[in-house]
């Protein structure tokens, strides 16, 4: 099983459900995922209770500001993307979650950085 994409279809259903908030069980790798999309306004609060990270979802009226999350590298397959390769997802709407040596950031910031690494998730 991979964990990564477990928190991801959490958060995905949790707005498909029209839940306040969810908990996903609590690993440093998720907690900086979850402080990217917290830092880009994908998803509100977040807070750590022993072993489970609490996030809170963010809606529009009825609509959730996150619509769709697509898991890029998987445990048979790791994709990985050099800074000049990175691209925009949904003509800049959306976002691409890169994990770097210097942390889990953005694709803006990491060719900003021109830093590469494996990308993680595609979001919109």
């Amino acid at each position: 099983m991979d964990p990564v994409a477990d928190m991801l279809t959490i958060v995905k259903n949790g707005y498909l459900a029209g839940k306040p908030e969810v908990l996903i069980p609590y690993s440093k790798f998720k907690l900086a995922i979850v402080k990217v999309l917290e830092k880009e306004k994908f998803i509100g609060k977040i807070n750590k209770k022993d072993r489970e990270i609490q996030v809170q979802l963010l809606y529009d009226g009825h609509r959730p500001h996150l619509t769709h999350i697509e898991k890029v590298s998987k445990l048979g397959l790791r994709i990985y993307s050099k800074s000049k390769r990175i691209t925009s997802v949904k003509g800049g709407r959306g976002m691409i979650i890169i994990s770097t040596p210097k942390g889990v950031m953005t694709g803006k910031e990491a060719k900003l950085k021109k830093l590469g690494g494996e990308i993680i998730c595609k979001l919109w």
